[in-house]
This record gives structure tokens, sequence and C-alpha cells, in this order.
């Protein structure tokens, strides 16, 4: 939760606003922000995208990408990062796709491969991150800490 606070004062302090596209975190990100004690401020909503229709039809994520990279990949989640601060109208998005589990997986994208994107009116960033052998609860939580921290230096940089 600190982290969330200190993203929370860092948005204040810049007059920023922040929402969330979220897979495969199910709304955790946006749990955490609002945990915060007058998030309202600078958090006016996310948008759980489980399903592609709804990364394609509500954030505006290419069908053709959805289908060529998978939902799990970087293009998507760039996509999501882009098209949610699009939607809800902040000066940052937050996104994650990936793969929970225990099932879902495969060669290519293994349970625990989680991107990443942040996007700020200057930029948006998109890492792979891995969270092997660990519980989906585990995945989720880690994914989200990972998302809030990596928004917080961007946003300090």
């Amino acid at each position: 939760m600190d982290a969330s606070i200190n993203l929370g004062n860092l948005l204040r302090q810049k007059g920023w606003t922040i929402s969330t596209a979220e897979s495969c975190t199910g709304g955790f990100i946006a749990h955490l922000i609002t945990l915060s004690p007058g998030a309202s401020d600078y958090f006016p909503g996310s948008v759980v995208s489980y399903c592609d229709r709804v990364k394609n039809e509500v954030l505006g994520v290419n069908a053709d990408d959805l289908a060529r990279f998978t939902a799990v990949s970087e293009t998507v989640a760039r996509q999501m990062a882009e098209g949610v601060r699009k939607v809800m109208k902040t000066d940052v998005g937050v996104a994650t796709t990936g793969i929970a589990g225990p099932g879902g997986g495969n060669e290519q994208n293994p349970v625990g491969n989680v991107w990443i994107a942040v996007s700020t009116p200057e930029t948006t960033i998109c890492q792979l991150h891995q969270f092997p052998n660990l519980q989906r609860e585990e995945v989720i939580r880690k994914a989200a800490l990972t998302a809030i921290r990596i928004t917080k230096s961007l946003l300090e940089s």
C-alpha cells in the first residue's frame, strides 16, 4: 500500500490523473490505488478487460493485432495503456496483460508472464515481467505492485 500512497502523492504534486486497463490483474491495481484516501482526486476509473472483445471495443486495441500477436503481447499491452488514457481522459494509463495461471500457459507464453505498459503524454513504455512458479494470487499481486513501481519511477524521471 505504501507504493500506491507514494504514487498518489506524486500524481497530486504533478496535477495528473491515472487510469488502468487490467487483464490478468483483474482490477488489483485499481484496488491498490483506491486504498489511498482521496484517490478520486487523481483516479477516475479502470477498465477490467478480461476478454479480447473488451480490449478491442472499449480500449481500441486493434483486432488484427490481437489475432496476430495474442492478448499476451507487448503490442496489445501498449495499445491497452494508450487506449485507457484516451477513454478515461487521463494523463497516465497503466495496463497489464498476462497469464496468472494455473493454466493457460504455453512454451511461448508460460504461466507468470505479464506485460506491463505505462503511457504518459510523452511516452509509452512496455516491459515483460516473469513471475514463474507462483500461485495465481501471487502472480496477480506481484504484477500489480510492479506496475505501480514502474509508474512511480516513470513519473519521477
